[in-house]
């Protein structure tokens, strides 16, 4: 990344697009999709415009704040509560955790369907946990080879869902879109939740920001530029998955769903090409993923919110860090993929609800529009609350109790400080 502030819309965008469109909707596509069949493409637009009011909150903070601290910075300087500020940066530290263990285990159920012709059992849990223990060793000997390898991962990851759309556009069947029987005003809320899941990512361009060399400008438009075209981009793939696929290839390849509906449309060859594209997305995403959970654990080191044991020495992990892996290691290969998505979903939701409410304290300064960060707000709670209602009354037990412990883990280590001397 450039230090002498070189980054410009486009940049900036670029960085958002390729942090958005990656594993989570290659991961949710057909979570989502059974829930609400036909209605998917409504679900990411709604869902879509709650991150456009959210984008809209980050970019008049990052414009205002360029700080690589990104969203913990603004808990800081935005949060009326020390306390709440350092619950909730620890409880962004357990969500990096946890979309790091979700984003693997749809790279392992990807690997597994093309190498075993399955998404499930054994073989996802060897592939994923041999993604997340390999390329953090990547992260560890050769960041800076990494970032350069991303560039051309994030335009072929691109490159073939293009193809993948105009073709789907192409032989789509409308038929398959009719809505016969309109699924519940509370499932399509609920599934927004998951679906924010796959715009989440716009939140690493504020980290961007110092390196932008107009930020007051550069910023708002790289946000809004970036999330609504992968809006158009989510929307176009929902249309053309449930246009190609029966609601039963759906229901039984729901962790694979858009590999699943490229068979029909580019033949073998196309399955086999939008498989790789997924396993690259998501092989990225971890990739991303982990070099930030490093970057927010020297910070939380930093903030003294974590122990000493977390500080890093002599270029290698920390035993701290260590003990991470190896809780990512037991969520991926013991929690299914949608507890861990449905957990990380609700986090994410948690911590972007609170930089509007950092936005919302600081809109003077910001010279904020006060009505839109209000409606962003009352949005993406009702989005929050039914989701996680959502989640207890289909008694989804192992999502809510991961969910549950995160947030009392979050709440403890918020209130301590640790001494580092």
């Amino acid at each position: 990344m450039p230090s002498n502030k070189q980054l410009g819309v486009f940049s900036v965008a670029a960085l958002g697009i390729g942090s958005m469109i990656g594993a989570g909707v290659f991961a949710l596509l057909g979570q989502i999709s059974v829930a609400v069949g036909p209605e998917t493409y409504v679900v990411f637009i709604i869902s879509g415009i709650a991150a456009i009011l959210s984008g809209y909150s980050y970019a008049r903070l990052s414009a205002h704040y360029p700080s690589k601290g990104g969203v913990n910075y603004y808990f800081r300087i935005g949060l009326p509560s020390e306390r709440l500020a350092n619950a909730l940066a620890i409880l962004f530290f357990v969500t990096l955790i946890l979309t790091i263990a979700m984003v693997a285990k749809a790279f392992g159920a990807y690997g597994a369907r093309i190498m075993h012709e399955s998404q499930t059992g054994m073989w996802t849990n060897i592939y994923a946990s041999a993604c997340i223990i390999i390329l953090t060793i990547l992260n560890i000997i050769g960041p800076k080879a990494v970032g350069r390898v991303e560039v051309w991962l994030v335009a072929v990851k691109l490159g073939i869902l293009a193809i993948f759309v105009v073709a789907g556009s192409i032989q789509l069947q409308p038929e398959k879109l009719v809505i016969h029987h309109s699924a519940p005003f509370e499932s399509i809320l609920a599934s927004m939740g998951l679906a924010f899941f796959a715009y989440s990512g716009y939140g690493m361009m504020a980290n961007a920001a110092e390196d932008v060399k107009n930020p007051e400008k550069t910023m708002p438009r790289a946000f809004m530029l970036a999330i609504i075209l992968v809006m158009v981009v989510y929307v176009l793939l929902a249309l053309v998955v449930l246009g190609n696929v029966t609601p039963a290839e759906l229901l039984k390849y729901s962790d694979t769903a858009v590999a699943q509906a490229a068979e029909p449309i580019l033949g073998h060859a196309g399955f086999i090409m939008v498989i790789m594209a997924a396993l690259i997305a998501t092989a990225s995403s971890v990739i991303a993923n982990i070099f930030a959970l490093f970057n927010v654990s020297d910070d939380l080191v930093e903030q003294r919110l974590l122990p000493k044991f977390f500080q890093k020495s002599h270029g290698s992990l920390s035993v701290g860090m260590y003990l991470v892996l190896g809780v990512t290691l037991v969520l991926t290969n013991f929690v299914d993929l949608a507890s861990l998505a449905y957990v990380a979903s609700a986090t994410f939701l948690l911590c972007y609800l609170a930089v509007f409410v950092c936005a919302w304290r600081l809109r003077q300064i910001l010279h904020a529009n006060a009505l839109l960060l209000a409606v962003g707000f009352v949005l993406m709670l009702i989005i929050m609350v039914m989701f996680v209602f959502n989640l207890v009354s289909t008694s989804q037990n192992s999502a809510l109790i991961i969910l549950v412990l995160s947030l009392l883990v979050s709440g403890w280590l918020g209130g301590l400080r640790h001494n580092h001397e």
